[in-house]
C-alpha cells in the first residue's frame, strides 16, 4: 500500500440541510489549540478525521487525542485518516508519545480525556502496549481525570484488548461503525461480529469500566436495521451508545446516501433506551467522542 494522495476528487457533495450547518467558530483558540499540539508532535482525530465540531471542542479546550502516529493501515470509506505503508519512515512509533499526551492533556486541565488510535495493523499486538503506557501516563498526570478509550478491533486479539483494559481506563469504546449489510462498503477489512466479541470481552473482563459504542448513520441503511444493530450492542454488553450522521470528509470517500432527519434520531434514541442502555447520544452532528465527558455524566447517573 502506498501513500494516499488526499487531494480531494469527485463529484460535488450536495448542500447541507439547516440542521446539519454548524454555528460555532473560534479561530484563535483553534489556532492556539493546534500550536501547542504540533509542538508535542501529537494529533487528534478531530482534526484528522475532519470532524463538523472541531471549533466548539476545541475553543472549550477539548480535543480527542490520536495515538500511533497520523498514518492508518486500513483503507475505511468513511474515514479521511491518511494511509499508508507500515514499511514507510513515517509508520514508526514515538516512544515519547504516551507522555507528551499526558503532558498536554494536563496543560488543558482535563477533567476527561479521550484516547483513540488508527488501526496498526502492522504491530504484533496492533498498537496495545503503547495504548496502554499512553493511559497509565495520562492518569499519573492527571489523577483525578477520567480516561475513555476508544480502540480498533486489534484484529479479535483478546490479549491486546486486555492489554488495554489491564491500564485501568474508565471508559472502553469500540465503535461499530455500521449496519453489517455495509461493511464491505464501508468497513472492508473488518468483521461486525468480531466487533461485537471485542465489546463482549471488554464488558466481561473490565465490568467496572462502562463499554461504549457508536456508529453512523446516513449510509444507506433502513431503520429497522440500525434497531437490530442496537439490539447486538445491548445484547453484546455495551452499556453507552453514540448515534451520529455520517458526513463525506473529502471527495474521494464515501458519498452520503441520506440525511437523516432529528426526528429520527430521537425515535433511536428512545429505542436505544427501551432497550435498557445507560446512555443514548443520538443527533445529526453527535459523534463517537462528542461531548464524551456530559454522556458518561449521564450515563453514571442512570
Amino acid at each position: 500500500m502506498t501513500l494516499v494522495n488526499i487531494e480531494e476528487t469527485g463529484p460535488a457533495r450536495p448542500r447541507l440541510p439547516e440542521w446539519l450547518r454548524g454555528t460555532h467558530t473560534n479561530y484563535a483558540a483553534v489556532h492556539e489549540l493546534k500550536q501547542d499540539l504540533r509542538r508535542l508532535r501529537l494529533h487528534t482525530v478531530c482534526e484528522s478525521a475532519r470532524c463538523p465540531n472541531l471549533h466548539e471542542c476545541f475553543s472549550r479546550g477539548a480535543a480527542t487525542f490520536m495515538i500511533l502516529g497520523n498514518l492508518c493501515t486500513r483503507g475505511c470509506g468513511f474515514c479521511s485518516v491518511p494511509k499508508g505503508s507500515p514499511h514507510k519512515q513515517e509508520f514508526s512509533l514515538d516512544a515519547g508519545e504516551p507522555e507528551n499526551v499526558a503532558r498536554m492533556a494536563a496543560q488543558m486541565n482535563l477533567r476527561y480525556v479521550v484516547i483513540t488510535s488508527v488501526n496498526r495493523d502492522d504491530l504484533d499486538d496492533g498498537g496495545s502496549a503503547h495504548f496502554a503506557a499512553t493511559v497509565r501516563e495520562v492518569k499519573k498526570a492527571l489523577p483525578k481525570a477520567r480516561v475513555e478509550v476508544l480502540t480498533p478491533d486489534f484484529n479479535g486479539d483478546y490479549d491486546a484488548v486486555a492489554r488495554v483494559l489491564d491500564a485501568g481506563p474508565d471508559v472502553f469504546n469500540h465503535n461499530i461503525e455500521c449496519v453489517p449489510r455495509l461493511y464491505r462498503k464501508v468497513r472492508p477489512q473488518a468483521r461486525y461480529h468480531q466487533s461485537l466479541d471485542v465489546l463482549r470481552f471488554a464488558r466481561h473482563a473490565r465490568p467496572e469500566a462502562l463499554t461504549k459504542s457508536g456508529l453512523m448513520v446516513g449510509l444507506g441503511e433502513q431503520p429497522d436495521e440500525v434497531n437490530e444493530l442496537l439490539k447486538d450492542l445491548h445484547g453484546a454488553g455495551v452499556q453507552v451508545v453514540t448515534i451520529g450522521q455520517y458526513l463525506q470528509p473529502t471527495r474521494r470517500n464515501l458519498p452520503v446516501a441520506e440525511f437523516i432527519r432529528p426526528a429520527q434520531f430521537d425515535a433511536w434514541r428512545d429505542f436505544g433506551l427501551s432497550l435498557g442502555f445507560k446512555a443514548v447520544f443520538s443527533g445529526p452532528l453527535v459523534r463517537s467522542s462528542y461531548m464524551a465527558d456530559r454522556v458518561n455524566e449521564q450515563a453514571n447517573r442512570g
